[in-house]
């Protein structure tokens, strides 16, 4: 969940899905304040139209059969029943009671009271969490005199509360709710998904500069950063194949002349100068082996496909151990690996060479992680100072102390051995081991039969 929301298909979701629910609500506010104020009003209007029934009926009843009729007016919302207070002060006219008025004619006067109704004060039972529990409505009394000079009183209470009802509003409102967050959820995936393939298709250019171009689809916007995308990944295709052919070229055509000098040094005759001749001779010609390696590492043309990491592991070893290295293997990943075979097995000969050649001997180490393999390669040398570490991976970067000429270093081990492992998205630190040597460690992602 965390995740999720961390993301920006999380975050745009968050930010539709309250801003649509924001705007509901809001919406749902107005509406319900609407109701209620249309309902004050025909309420209002229902009850001038039943004091104006009430008391014009009360007037026309003799005096004999008025007092039934009044205990039967003093029921409801809007009551009729004899004043008990017929010399009371009366305040301003109402909006109510000059309405009430101007229907009943002059032959009735009106008096509003200042008395304050308790049930004006009590708050009323709503089903609504939008709407007040304050009824806003006429809410008042009226002494009524009528024209035989009988002083009656006007009561206009607010409105029963309605029935308790037996569903939730946040339950009714749970569908509206849901589909909402759907609605958000779909228009969120709709509009990263773009932004997913692009990533996803710049994950895979850091794999294989020759993986196919991005697929022209979706918005205009969409379609112009692919297309964008594209034309980058050509031009660095373009760059890389360049500068590897020129480096190739450079090293292949230094073949021949260094083949010559080889052989006309086996005419001099000074066998002391011969010798130093022909060591800085076999430094070169090993210098340029390695930048053709170099060249190579930086081609992606060998055909991807899946390799048995444990087999391909003890083929190294055993290889290097027929040539008289100390190498020493452990522990299986039990897994494969997608990759180019060639490349993987020159980027592990370069490694387990490493650590032979400077710390006299090489421990392999391989486990099973959660999707990947770790392979772990230590020697016994006297380690890489922390300052170094990154400068090691450098071309041609040698450390002084253990990679002289007579060693064999060029410099370019570690490099070739990096290009490789990021070409297959795998990783490549080093460590000095806390009971001494260096510790190179080479982290390879699992190959899936779906990927």
């Amino acid at each position: 969940m965390k995740a999720f929301l961390g993301s920006m298909t999380g975050r745009v979701f968050l930010v539709l899905l309250l801003g649509i629910v924001a705007s509901a609500a809001l919406t749902q506010w107005l509406a319900v304040n609407e109701r209620t104020r249309a309902l004050e009003r025909y309420r209002d209007f229902h009850a001038l139209e039943r004091a104006e029934q009430l008391i014009t009926t009360a007037d026309a009843m003799p005096d004999s059969a008025r007092p039934t009729f009044l205990v039967a007016a003093a029921r409801g919302t809007v009551r009729l029943e004899l004043s008990d207070t017929p010399q009371a002060q009366t305040v301003a006219p109402t909006e109510f009671s000059t309405s009430l008025q101007q229907r009943l004619g002059e032959r009735f006067r009106l008096g509003p009271l200042a008395e304050h109704l308790a049930a004006c004060d009590q708050p009323r039972q709503v089903t609504s969490m939008f709407a007040s529990t304050q009824w806003k409505g006429t809410c008042e009394a009226i002494n009524v005199y009528l024209h035989d000079g009988q002083v009656l009183k006007l009561s206009v209470l607010p409105p029963r509360a309605p029935p308790a009802s037996t569903n939730s509003e946040l339950l009714s409102l749970l569908p509206f709710l849901v589909s909402i967050a759907f609605l958000a959820y779909l228009v969120a995936r709709m509009s990263m998904r773009p932004l997913n393939r692009l990533a996803q298709a710049a994950k895979d250019l850091g794999n294989d500069i020759n993986h196919p171009p991005v697929v022209l689809s979706g918005a205009a916007e969409i379609r112009q950063a692919s297309a964008a995308f594209n034309a980058m990944q050509a031009r660095i295709r373009q760059h890389i194949t360049q500068r590897t052919q020129m480096l190739a070229a450079i090293t292949h055509d230094l073949q021949t002349p260094l083949t010559r000098l080889r052989l006309r040094l086996e005419k001099v005759e000074d066998k002391e100068l011969q010798q130093r001749l022909i060591d800085d001779l076999s430094a070169m010609q090993q210098m340029v082996r390695e930048g053709l390696d170099l060249a190579r590492s930086m081609d992606s043309t060998e055909t991807m496909q899946a390799l048995d990491l444990d087999a391909l592991l003890d083929s190294v070893c055993s290889d290097a151990t027929d040539t008289g290295q100390q190498v020493e293997l452990r522990g299986r990943a039990a897994m494969a690996l997608m990759g180019r075979p060639l490349a993987i097995r020159r980027c592990l000969v370069n490694l387990i060479d490493n650590a032979v050649k400077y710390g006299h001997y090489a421990q392999v180490t391989v486990e099973r992680l959660a999707g990947a393999a770790r392979i772990r390669i230590r020697d016994g040398g006297p380690g890489i100072a922390p300052d170094q570490m990154a400068r090691v991976f450098e071309p041609f970067y040698r450390i002084e102390t253990s990679r002289s000429r007579e060693s064999g270093g060029t410099g370019l081990g570690l490099t070739i051995a990096r290009n490789i492992a990021e070409q297959h998205g795998a990783n490549v630190t080093l460590a000095n081991h806390r009971d001494g040597g260096l510790e190179v460690t080479l982290v390879v992602p699992e190959y899936y039969a779906g990927n």
